[in-house]
C-alpha cells in the first residue's frame, strides 16, 4: 500500500502542507486508537499469533511511512547529489515498527491483563519508538521536501514563541517526568484501564511527550534551542534517576496500586502484586539501559564534534601561517630588489 501511494504520487497540495505534521499525526493516531480488551489464554505458540491487527494503527503507520517515502523521493529528485541518508529511513521505519509492535501485537492483546505487559507497551512507545523517530530527522526531511512558502511557514512555527517555550529543555524534562509519575501514581491509571478514550489519551501523551523529551538531547533536526553536548549529557543523566526511582517505587510497594489487575479473572500468570513488581523492574532496568546508551551516543557525538572543530581550527591556522609566510616572502623579495 505504501509503495502504491508513492507510485501514484498523491497530490502535492495534500502532502506538501507540512509533511512532518502527517508523520506526527499518523503516529499519534496510531497511539490514540489502538486498544482492545481480548484476554485469550497465552498458550504457546498461540501467544505469538495473538495479534489484534487493529486497522487504525496500521493505517496511521502506513500513512506516516508513505509520506516519509514520498518526501524522501522528492528530496532525491531535487537534490540528487545530496539525498537523504539511508540510515535515517531505517531509523524512522524502525520507530514505526516499534509503534506497531506496541499497539497491534500480542503486547496489545495482553496489556489489559498484566501490568508488566502494559509497561512493555509504554517502554516501546517512550524508549524505542520516540528516540528512533527523533534520530531519523523528520523535520529536516520535511523542510527539504517542502516548497519555499511551506518551508517558511514551517520555520516560522518552529521558531515561534510557543514552540520555543514548549521545547525548552527544562520544560521537556519536567513534562517527561511529570507524565510518567502523573499517570502511574494517580487515579488516572485505573481510570484509563476502565475508559477507552482516556486510555487512548494516556498512550498518546506518552509518545508525544517522549518525542519532545528526546528531541533536544539526541535530535539532529533544527530546533529553537541548541544546547551544548555537556548540557545534553547532564539532561539525560538527571533523567535516568527519576526513571529509576519510579521503577523502584513500583517494585518496592507492598500493595497493588491498580485494582483493574486484581479484578481481571485469570487462572494463569503471576499474582497481581508480583506482576506489578515485574513491571517496576522492567521500567527500572530497561529504562536505565536506554538512558546509558543515549548518554554514550551523546559522548560519541561530542567527540566527533570536537574532532571536526579541531580539524577546522587546524585548517584555519594552516591558512593563516601560509598567508604570513607568503607575506614575509613578498617583503623579503621587495627588500632584495630595493637593495
Amino acid at each position: 500500500m505504501i509503495l502504491w501511494l508513492v507510485r501514484r504520487r498523491v497530490p502535492g497540495r495534500l502532502l506538501l502542507s507540512l509533511p512532518s505534521a502527517f508523520v506526527i499525526l499518523g503516529t499519534v493516531t496510531s497511539v490514540a486508537f489502538a486498544h482492545n480488551d481480548r484476554q485469550p489464554v497465552p498458550t504457546f505458540p498461540r501467544v505469538l499469533l495473538a495479534w489484534t491487527l487493529d486497522p487504525l494503527p496500521i493505517i496511521g503507520v502506513a500513512l506516516a511511512a508513505a509520506v516519509y517515502l514520498w518526501a524522501e523521493s522528492r528530496v532525491a529528485q531535487r537534490h540528487p547529489a545530496n539525498p537523504v541518508p539511508h540510515h535515517r529511513r531505517w531509523l524512522f521505519m524502525a520507530g514505526l515498527a516499534a509503534i506497531l509492535l506496541a499497539l497491534i501485537s500480542p503486547v496489545d492483546t495482553y496489556e489489559g491483563v498484566l501490568f508488566s505487559v502494559h509497561m512493555v507497551q509504554h517502554m516501546l512507545l517512550e524508549m524505542v519508538a520516540a528516540p528512533l523517530i527523533v534520530l531519523s530527522a523528520p523535520i529536516t526531511l520535511a523542510l527539504r521536501a517542502a516548497g519555499p512558502s511551506a518551508r517558511r511557514a514551517m520555520l516560522a512555527v518552529l521558531h515561534s514563541q510557543p514552540a520555543r517555550w514548549l521545547t525548552f529543555p527544562l520544560v521537556t524534562w519536567f513534562l517527561f517526568a511529570g507524565v510518567n509519575w502523573g499517570w502511574h501514581f494517580s487515579g488516572l491509571y485505573n481510570m484509563a484501564l476502565a475508559n477507552d478514550l482516556l486510555h487512548y489519551l494516556e498512550h498518546a501523551s506518552f509518545l508525544v511527550v517522549a518525542l519532545l523529551f528526546w528531541w533536544p538531547a539526541i535530535g539532529p533536526d533544527p530546533q529553537p534551542w541548541r544546547i551544548p553536548h555537556a548540557v545534553r549529557l547532564m539532561y539525560l543523566f538527571l533523567a535516568m534517576p527519576q526513571n529509576s526511582f519510579l521503577g523502584v517505587a513500583l517494585l518496592s510497594t507492598e500493595r497493588v496500586l491498580y485494582l483493574h489487575y486484581v479484578t481481571v479473572v485469570r487462572t494463569w500468570g503471576p499474582a497481581p502484586l508480583d506482576d506489578q513488581h515485574l513491571g517496576g523492574t522492567l521500567m527500572w532496568v530497561f529504562g536505565d539501559m536506554v538512558f546509558l546508551a543515549a548518554m554514550l551516543g551523546v559522548v560519541w557525538a561530542w567527540m566527533r564534534f570536537e574532532d571536526a572543530r579541531t580539524l577546522r581550527l587546524d585548517a584555519r591556522l594552516d591558512r593563516e601561517e601560509l598567508e604570513q609566510r607568503e607575506e614575509f616572502e613578498r617583503r623579503e623579495l621587495s627588500r632584495s630588489r630595493d637593495g
